[in-house]
């Protein structure tokens, strides 16, 4: 019997179609992955807004005496204890002369004072007052509460889940946990989740 050859180029022409199948699989893959990383981009986004709404109402209580940025700024006092004004700046990424600025409203309204580094006579340290730490404490335990309430609206697996997801997601954006809420000073977590290890002060 005639041995039956394949056309010349047949070969080639199922390689090419084996080629362009795998081609339109990886590209289904792809497609899939990038579907799914905008669901979770949209799902993140979301969820912030909840938090930005319950951020808002926590501050509430104090906004007609301080900022947001205000706010951030008693934060970084309270977990850092006393702290140079150039450091300070550097840790909210602003000039020396806004974090001045906000410095001079903080301490017009109590909440703030400067004190002589006991390291170096010749600089001085930014502090918070007794009110001020009040104030942090307020606001964050406003906070934690709104988000314990909603939090007990979920399942024992929906909190194990979300428990799972934040923290993978809190770790690829390189942010530290926040401590147990017996953690802290006199039993109070660190606040708004803006985490930095206490410092005596500054040298």
């Amino acid at each position: 019997m005639p041995e039956h050859k394949a056309p010349v180029g047949a070969t080639d022409d199922v390689d090419v179609a084996a080629a362009a199948v795998a081609g339109v699989e990886t590209a289904a893959v792809d497609t899939a992955a990038v579907d799914d990383v905008d669901a979770v981009t949209r799902a993140v986004l979301t969820a912030s807004r909840v938090l930005v709404a319950v951020s808002a109402r926590s501050l509430a209580q104090v906004e007609e005496r301080v900022t947001l940025p205000q706010v951030r700024m008693l934060v970084v006092l309270s977990t850092r204890g006393a702290t140079k004004l150039v450091t300070l700046a550097d840790l909210l990424q602003v000039a020396p002369s806004t974090a001045m600025r906000m410095v001079d409203r903080l301490i017009t309204a109590g909440l703030a004072d400067r004190q002589t580094n006991p390291g170096n006579r010749r600089e001085t340290l930014l502090r918070l007052t007794e009110e001020g730490r009040r104030t942090v404490e307020d606001v964050t335990a406003r906070r934690r509460a709104e988000i314990a309430t909603i939090v007990e609206r979920l399942t024992p697996g929906q909190r194990t889940a979300i428990v799972e997801a934040l923290t993978a997601f809190s770790e690829a954006g390189g942010e530290p946990p926040v401590p147990d809420v017996t953690d802290g000073p006199d039993g109070m977590p660190h606040p708004l989740g803006w985490v930095d290890p206490p410092t005596g002060h500054d040298g």
